[in-house]
């Protein structure tokens, strides 16, 4: 059965040092908050795990945006916040096409080995997106720089693209769901709290988590 998807292949980068530095038991601590980390970001934009892969992970979207925001937020906390899972960086690589589905639950096709290759090329912190997905990076995304990147396995140099958090200046708020940082051009989606304040969100997903809330907590939060 061949079906559209898009992938994104996340790694530890620099595990492999880190046990031999730190011990196995230190090792064991961040590879588990990192996997917390990202259980928690994928199930809030409906993202799925396809699978484990020793200190990394391979992930499967069904629309490309989510697979995105997923990466691009997991880069950004990893990236900016303290704990067991951030005392290492990450890289990944993220592709969209069409592959062979394989027994309900396995992936075959071009773009899957693409989207693996360009994790083992991407530096560490730094996500790869191959040109068929860097249309779809929300507002709150950026292209970082261009890149032509020789992949293992692969005859001729592909264009990559290294993404990021866009640079946001004055007048930066915390989506009230994620925490990401955004401005009034940077915000997916906007609405008002009960005073009438405005409320900025990275994706309509935060927005409707924010709108379900308890009316209890909601109350306590504009109180």
């Amino acid at each position: 059965m061949r079906v559209h998807r898009s992938f994104a292949f996340v790694d530890v980068s620099g595990f492999t040092a880190l046990t031999e530095h730190e011990g196995d038991e230190h090792a064991v601590d961040v590879l588990t908050a990192f996997r917390a980390l990202l259980r928690d970001i994928c199930s809030r934009r409906g993202v799925r795990i396809a699978k484990w892969l020793g200190d990394g992970a391979m992930l499967v979207g069904v629309e490309t945006p989510p697979l995105l925001a997923s990466i691009l937020e997991l880069h950004y906390v990893v990236g900016s916040l303290s704990g067991p899972a951030h005392t290492v960086s990450i890289r990944s690589g993220i592709t969209s096409g069409d592959v062979i589905l394989m027994e309900g639950d396995d992936y075959i096709g071009h773009c899957v080995n693409v989207a693996a290759r360009l994790c083992d090329a991407a530096h560490g912190g730094e996500a790869l997106a191959d040109p068929s997905v860097v249309d779809l990076i929300p507002r709150w995304g950026a292209v970082l720089a261009h890149k032509e990147i020789t992949l293992r396995g692969v005859e001729k140099a592909v264009p990559a693209s290294s993404i990021g958090m866009a640079i946001s200046g004055e007048g930066r708020v915390r989506d009230p769901i994620c925490g990401l940082p955004l401005t009034v051009t940077t915000a997916e989606v906007t609405s008002h709290d009960d005073r009438g304040a405005g409320v900025l969100f990275c994706s309509s997903g935060c927005l409707d988590t924010w709108q379900q809330r308890p009316t209890c907590m909601a109350g306590a939060r504009s109180g």
